[in-house]
């Protein structure tokens, strides 16, 4: 078993006393309402000319924050229930950042810039324990989508190159990730108003 996520409480039996999340719980509803408060936590995040590397310490470091305000123990590089693979089979493999609740099961958490196939299949055994699993993905775009029940949080980043022997350097300013504002509605009944025209003896100013 994993201490840090055996700290947290068990679903209650069906008539068990208060101080347990309820059994009912929908856990895929929990994760979509989780992955969404994270993504609007990272959402905040600005950042320029840091290497791969970097952003993703910096994501880590963001995302260890957010749950320590919604008051959880927060732990980095969390033991997972899954091996690392051969010949490392005899050792433990871990988490990003795993998040024991009291309200509810753990949430565990795997940051990468690219769409990496044993991050889902560690995640989704990750679900297959009970924890809420999230997948941060970040990078330019065109993100990969994990099975479910993984949920995917994205983080748009802007990439250039960087000086001669350093590699790629990543930038995120918010704004330039922001959707086109909203077209003003039509007037009430769908009626469109025709704009003035200047006629041929207005003078020109």
């Amino acid at each position: 078993m994993n201490g840090w996520a055996d700290r947290t409480v068990r679903p209650a039996a069906p008539g068990a006393g208060a101080g347990r999340y309820p059994a009912a719980m929908d856990g895929a509803q929990d994760g979509e309402r989780l992955a969404a408060s994270l993504g609007r936590s990272l959402a905040r995040l600005t950042f320029a000319g840091l290497t791969t590397d970097a952003v993703t310490a910096r994501i880590i470091d963001a995302v260890v924050a957010w749950g320590r305000d919604q008051g959880w123990r927060v732990y980095r590089r969390a033991p997972s229930v899954v091996p690392p693979p051969p010949p490392l089979s005899d050792r433990r493999s871990v988490l990003d950042v795993g998040c024991a609740r009291a309200d509810g099961p753990p949430v565990v958490v795997e940051v990468d810039h690219t769409d990496r196939r044993r991050t889902w299949d560690k995640l989704a055994a990750e679900a297959g324990a009970g924890r809420i699993a999230i997948w941060v993905r970040w990078g330019p775009g065109r993100f990969g989508a994990p099975p479910p029940p993984v949920h995917r949080v994205t983080c748009q980043v802007d990439r250039r190159p960087g000086p001669a022997g350093a590699g790629r350097l990543h930038d995120r300013t918010p704004d330039r990730h922001l959707p086109p504002p909203a077209h003003s509605a039509p007037p009430a009944g769908g009626a469109v108003l025709p704009l003035p025209l200047p006629s041929a003896d207005t003078p020109t100013p």
